[in-house]
């Protein structure tokens, strides 16, 4: 419809409207990941102050805080932990990549309707096309996975033995194990509901990205005697 109607954007809520993506001008998406990063850029630009995401969502919003002289925190996957880790380290604006906005100078909840404002503003000052606004920010891109596990696997014993598959990265087990390297990062945590761990990665391009978490992937198969 955004090329039909030779829109400027296109807006996508979910339906209890907490989560936001944009369409750009061309009609590709503008990516739900990269909602809070520019509502981010737009909000340093004229508040100073921290911010905050959980350890699956991209590494462009720490970069974008950095080049405004800010600090980032990464929390535990969910909105409740997202919360906390802004409260304790008094963030101006947080979320998560699932295109969840937190802003609280509103309220301490994701809202897509603030996100819309937010967004709309920095636009409209900043007087890009969508798709040069996207440009404008560093590139990643993730690769989504999960490792599917038999009755009986200690998936707590799995992760502990994991933490160490990497020397070099920088580790962090706030919420499963996630690797931190100079272009890229992994982060396996269990789920709750799923005999699973799920296997986030992010990198420059896709590839890279599908390379990196089959990289991890086999690793961690083997040290839970997985073969097939």
């Amino acid at each position: 419809m955004v090329k039909e109607k030779k829109a400027n954007l296109g807006i996508v809520v979910d339906p209890d409207v907490d989560r936001l993506a944009f369409v750009c001008e061309d009609g590709s998406m503008f990516g739900e990941e990269y909602t809070l990063v520019a509502v981010s850029d737009y909000v340093l630009k004229h508040t100073p102050g921290n911010t905050a995401s959980n350890l699956s969502s991209t590494r462009a919003l720490r970069d974008v805080t950095v080049k405004h002289g800010q600090s980032y925190v990464a929390a535990a996957v969910g909105e409740v932990n997202v919360v906390k880790a802004m409260k304790d380290t008094k963030a101006i604006i947080g979320g998560e990549g699932n295109g969840g906005v937190i802003y609280p100078e509103s309220h301490y909840g994701r809202d897509a309707l603030v996100g819309i404002a937010l967004f709309l503003s920095h636009l409209a000052e900043i007087k890009l096309t969508m798709t040069a606004l996207r440009d404008s920010y560093p590139v990643y891109v993730a690769s989504k996975n999960k490792i599917e596990l038999h009755d009986g696997i200690d998936v707590d014993a799995i992760l502990n033995e994991a933490k160490g598959m990497f020397p070099d990265a920088e580790v962090n087990l706030v919420d499963g194990v996630k690797f931190d390297f100079p272009d890229g990062w992994v982060h396996l945590r269990k789920s709750n509901t799923e005999p699973i761990i799920r296997v986030y990665a992010e990198h420059s391009s896709k590839e890279k990205a599908d390379a990196l978490a089959g990289q991890v992937i086999s690793s961690v198969k083997k040290l839970a005697g997985i073969t097939a």
